[in-house]
């Protein structure tokens, strides 16, 4: 495998892609990782990179928004019925109509 943020992969960048972390402050850092935080690309260091992405991973919040998904699911199926209910009581007023008269 590649190792793209140590060597030669690191040679071209700036200062060797050291600097200072947006998200813990700490100087001289390999700053390698670039990250969407507020709006903005910043560049951010391994440890700050894996805990984002251990919290990204831990997030209960897919699961609630699957629990809602087949919820609204039922109420469309319900109302499916009803409408194939009414076209079958159209037609039996129309028959009345003609014996009526």
């Amino acid at each position: 495998m590649s190792k793209n943020h140590r060597g030669s992969g690191i040679r071209s960048l700036p200062k060797h892609g050291r600097g200072t972390c947006a998200i813990c402050g700490k100087t001289d850092i390999k700053v390698l990782y670039e990250k969407e935080i507020n709006g903005q690309n910043v560049n951010i260091c391994k440890f700050c990179n894996a805990h984002l992405k251990n919290e990204a991973r831990n997030a209960p919040a897919p699961a609630p928004a699957a629990e809602e998904a087949p919820a609204a699911e039922t109420p469309a199926e319900e109302a499916a019925p009803a409408a194939e209910e009414a076209p079958a009581e159209a037609p039996a007023p129309e028959a009345e109509a003609p014996t009526a008269e």
